[in-house]
């Protein structure tokens, strides 16, 4: 087994969950900066380090956004390179991958390793249709054998990267029993079950319970693979409350970081902060997603972490309603001045 940076993290592992249109380079530079650095500027351009500075917290480890197998085997290759890009101080980051043909997974192996990445994770839990259709994602819970291939063929070209999975419960039904077994077996480095199946989606609450038994099986195969558990995590607190009382090695924290790249500080809280610091961060975040990903991305992405930055102070309301109607980073920056004054 392959466990590379993996040996060095001890529990309780609290690491950022991958979100597609979420967790792209411009957000993660803004989250390791603010999370990371106490939100000093010591990043360059290009995102590397200018100067050594101690860390206030920062996440254990930060995922990419999924991105396709077979994208980055196509013409469309640059584009998505655009969408995987990272700084200097991220490490370390793991690349996340999606689809369903065992040979562009070598290929994307052999690119995580050329690119510097810490560590390669394959998506089998995504239950986007699409994806399903191209055999990733959650499908995977219900082919066996290509799974297992996908793991395989991955981890021959990985180089000394460790190589991970994300699943699920189970597809239709909790198949915990014999999906994670079968999983285990392939000798990963790590495992993060997002506590629901395919079917239930979101839907329902995360069947945390379930995790405890996950770390059984574990223990009685006697591998030494990380489990970390996902789903309906709302704060560092929280995180390490049901790590405590499931025995996981770490938890992923997804939408709790929506609007607040503080969420891994250990000397910042949002709820602290000024709604002025909260909306100047608001500003840097979008000018740098203009930055990283003009052309690659449409604006109206950037949006979506409106509603979650703006909120909880007066005349919130009608000013994400003002924002939701910009075009560019320039139109946004007058307009929180305007309001700021």
């Amino acid at each position: 087994m392959k466990r590379g940076f993996w040996e060095k993290l001890s529990s309780p592992i609290l690491c950022l969950a991958p979100m597609a249109d979420v967790t792209d380079p411009p957000f993660r530079r803004i989250i390791t900066k603010y999370s990371k650095y106490g939100g000093q500027d010591i990043f360059d351009d290009e995102g590397k380090l200018t100067r050594p500075y101690k860390t206030t917290g920062g996440p254990d480890i930060l995922f990419t956004e999924f991105v396709s197998c077979d994208g980055l085997c196509s013409a469309g290759k640059e584009r998505i390179l655009k969408d995987i890009r990272f700084s200097e101080g991220e490490h370390p980051i793991v690349f996340q991958i999606f689809g369903g043909k065992p040979e562009n997974f070598k290929k994307c192996a052999k690119l995580a390793v050329e690119l510097g990445f810490d560590g390669i994770d394959i998506n089998m839990g995504c239950p986007d249709r699409n994806i399903e259709k191209q055999g990733g994602g959650a499908s995977l819970i219900k082919n066996l054998e290509l799974a297992k291939e996908i793991i395989y063929a991955t981890k021959e070209f990985s180089g000394n990267l460790p190589v991970s999975v994300k699943t699920r419960l189970g597809y239709n039904e909790d198949s915990l029993e014999t999906w994670l077994p079968y999983l285990l077996e392939t000798d990963l480095a790590a495992i993060t079950i997002h506590l629901r199946t395919r079917k239930e989606m979101s839907k329902v609450p995360a069947h945390w319970e379930r995790m405890k038994r996950a770390v059984e099986i574990r223990n009685i195969s006697g591998k030494k693979t990380f489990l970390l558990g996902n789903g309906d995590v709302w704060s560092i607190l929280d995180a390490k409350e049901k790590i405590r009382n499931t025995g996981a090695d770490g938890a992923m924290l997804g939408r709790a970081i929506f609007g607040n790249p503080w969420l891994f500080n250990k000397e910042i809280m949002r709820e602290n902060l000024p709604a002025s610091e909260i909306l100047r961060v608001l500003v840097e975040h979008t000018k740098l997603y203009e930055e990283l990903m003009g052309g690659v991305k449409s604006f109206s992405v950037m949006k979506k972490h409106y509603k979650a930055y703006v909120n909880e102070f007066p005349g919130a309301k009608e000013l994400r309603m003002k924002l939701m109607g910009t075009q560019n980073a320039k139109e946004v920056e007058n307009i929180i001045q305007s309001f700021l004054d």
